[in-house]
């Protein structure tokens, strides 16, 4: 797991500018404290910051291959690499490492950019071949590696693991996106593949983008998730398959010579993986974090969990100090980020450090086996969506919705509000209000009318229709899509991955191993979720190995009690009272944002979701400015 970085020439061989690939990889040196290099040759220049994790003696990087006629940065794990080198060694490659790495630009250079499909892992890596003059830049499927890039006004493709790398050159110009700040201020993160800057591009997840000299990077994506779904497979012996599957997920992702364990909180994710461990017979370290708040304290169940499966448990109390911890965030994230639950990940991830180097945990379980809340309502809604056109519904849902009064501090069968709305709506624009921070409604309460009129002709619907291969899929299924394209890469891997990486920690999730991903997503959908309940089959699957109380509880989010602190007298609210910055870019309706603050703070309405953007967003401004 490091941080990578570089610059080529697309017009010709101008020699690379040392001095800016030094600034780029010094910008990404929390993600690789334990080493650095550089690699250059005409038109060339590949910067690399290790954390070393595999072959610890011998994988340092940038790596050249046997012939010298390759090279690569590389971040990510390739989990496959043993099976792959085996099959290399039999065509005569001779290695003189035992590194994923070498294993990973071998095959590169025999096969082409096609053997990424061979790969089983987690990646973003930059693979320059000297034969061909082509640099190949390429991110693992689901996205859980992050990697930018962006053209310089005379023809320098920079490019790096995170946005701070492409800043650091001061070779291209860094303008505001309007249409992604839209995308921040509705749903709370820039989904892929647009960043907060005109610009610069996140690689698609799944996809490789092949740059020459004389020509504009060509991207082409090897991998999409399919819904095709198998009916010839019954529950039950869907259910035993299941469990063999995570458990060869789980241990393909134990390979390593840096000391390993797992995240374990009080949920069914981290338990299935923390369970399949001690099935395998491995004695585990495992991290769990408690908070003042007891709303999300999670230790007891977690507790319950270690006792069963015997593993070297450790408990940390931590206090989520939300005045100190924003601006650091907000400089780790690098792009405006408002998901709340940042900080506890950021939290868990140092305390996990001090005891391990690479920690497994549960993410994008939910994604794969339909374990949000919002999947059974949205399939509810859905399904009255399709029976009746969008006039009548529009005539009747919609006007109701619109006389219905926001009730957020009723009891939940009551708020009928955004349901009514939601009916009214189209499939899309309703999952858009579902998965947004800022209720399009209440957006317009708070930005300018300046920007409004300047983001009048873009439509915020376009990240969601652009990963939807079919409206007409079943609808769990058409949100999984939606969220694997969006929601995952661009929010859950993303939070996952600075917090970690910021404290030097390596984090894998054998939930996306893209085998049994591949295999989930092809099950009748009522198997991933079915009557309100979610992860229906990886519940099943875990009865014999995790307690019956965490397979029966509903699921809990990770996010800090943010209404309250914004209630809370000297509390981040008065941060936007008192800064400057963020009244001083236009984006924004002064008074409106100060008449949110005043009915938030008197009780008279719920704006935590809207306040703490703009609260993020600001510290965004302040670090962009330092």
């Amino acid at each position: 797991m490091c941080g990578i970085a570089g610059i080529f020439d697309l017009t010709g061989r101008r020699p690379i500018d040392g001095r800016a690939l030094k600034r780029m990889t010094d910008a990404v040196a929390h993600r690789g404290p334990d080493g650095e290099g550089y690699f250059e040759a005409p038109g060339i220049g590949l910067g690399h910051r290790r954390l070393a994790i595999i072959d610890i003696e011998g994988g340092a990087q940038p790596f050249r291959s046997a012939d010298r006629a390759g090279a690569i940065s590389f971040n990510g794990e390739i989990y496959n690499f043993r099976d792959l080198r085996r099959g290399l060694v039999d065509a005569g490659v001779e290695f003189r490492t035992n590194s994923d790495t070498e294993a990973l630009l071998e095959g590169l250079q025999r096969e082409g950019p096609d053997f990424v499909s061979k790969l089983r892992g987690m990646f973003a890596f930059a693979w320059w071949n000297d034969n061909t003059e082509t640099l190949t830049l390429a991110r693992d499927r689901f996205g859980e590696k992050p990697l930018y890039y962006a053209v310089s006004a005379d023809g320098l493709l920079v490019f790096g693991s995170e946005i701070g790398a492409i800043r650091a050159t001061g070779l291209v110009s860094l303008t505001h996106s309007t249409e992604a700040l839209h995308d921040y201020f509705l749903y709370g993160y820039v989904p892929d593949p647009k960043s907060i800057y005109d610009g610069v591009l996140k690689a698609p997840p799944g996809s490789v983008i092949t740059c020459r000299r004389g020509a504009a990077p060509e991207i082409v994506r090897y991998w999409r998730p399919s819904f095709t779904i198998d009916r010839s497979i019954s529950f039950g012996a869907a259910t035993e398959q299941l469990v063999g599957l995570l458990d060869d997920a789980v241990t393909s992702q134990t390979i390593g010579d840096a000391p390993l364990g797992a995240f374990l909180s009080g949920g069914v994710d981290s338990s299935s993986i923390v369970a399949s461990l001690a099935q395998g017979g491995r004695r585990t370290t495992t991290c769990t974090i408690g908070f003042d708040e007891a709303s999300f304290d999670e230790r007891a169940a977690a507790r319950e969990t270690a006792r069963r499966c015997q593993t070297d448990h450790h408990e940390e109390v931590v206090r989520l100090d939300e005045g100190g911890l924003i601006d650091r965030i907000a400089a780790v994230y690098g792009e405006p980020f408002a998901d709340p639950s940042a900080l506890p990940s950021y939290e868990v991830s140092r305390a996990a450090r001090r005891r391990v180097k690479v920690a497994l945990s549960g993410d994008g379980a939910d994604e794969i086996f339909g374990g949000y809340r919002r999947y059974p309502f949205f399939a509810a809604e859905e399904r009255l969506r399709r029976a009746a056109p969008l006039a009548l519904r529009r005539a009747t849902f919609g006007a109701a919705g619109a006389l219905y009064p926001k009730l957020d501090w009723a009891p939940r069968s009551l708020r009928l509000k955004t349901t009514l709305q939601s009916l009214g709506e189209d499939s899309l624009t309703a999952y858009a209000r579902a998965v947004s921070t800022s209720l399009p409604d209440r957006l317009a309460r708070v930005l300018s009318p300046d920007f409004l009129a300047a983001a009048r002709t873009y439509d915020p619907l376009q990240p969601l229709l652009a990963s939807v291969s079919s409206a007409r899929l079943p609808p769990l299924s058409l949100a999984q899509e939606i969220d694997l394209a969006t929601w995952l890469p661009g929010r859950m891997l993303t939070k996952i991955d600075r917090a970690s990486m910021a404290n030097g920690l390596e984090v894998r999730a054998p939930f996306l191993d893209h085998r049994l991903a591949e295999w989930a997503l092809a099950l009748p959908p009522e198997f991933r979720a079915a009557g309100g309940v979610g992860k229906r089959i990886l519940r099943a699957s875990q009865k014999a190995r995790v307690d019956s109380r965490i397979l029966a509880g509903a699921k809990r989010g990770f996010s800090p009690p943010v209404a309250m602190w914004l209630r809370r007298e000297g509390g981040p609210a008065d941060r936007l009272r008192q800064s400057s910055v963020w009244k001083s870019v236009g984006y924004f309706s002064t008074e409106g944002v100060m008449r949110m603050i005043a009915d938030h703070q008197r009780g008279a309405a719920d704006h935590a979701q809207e306040l703490w953007m703009l609260i993020m967003f600001d510290a965004f401004l302040t670090h962009e400015r330092a």
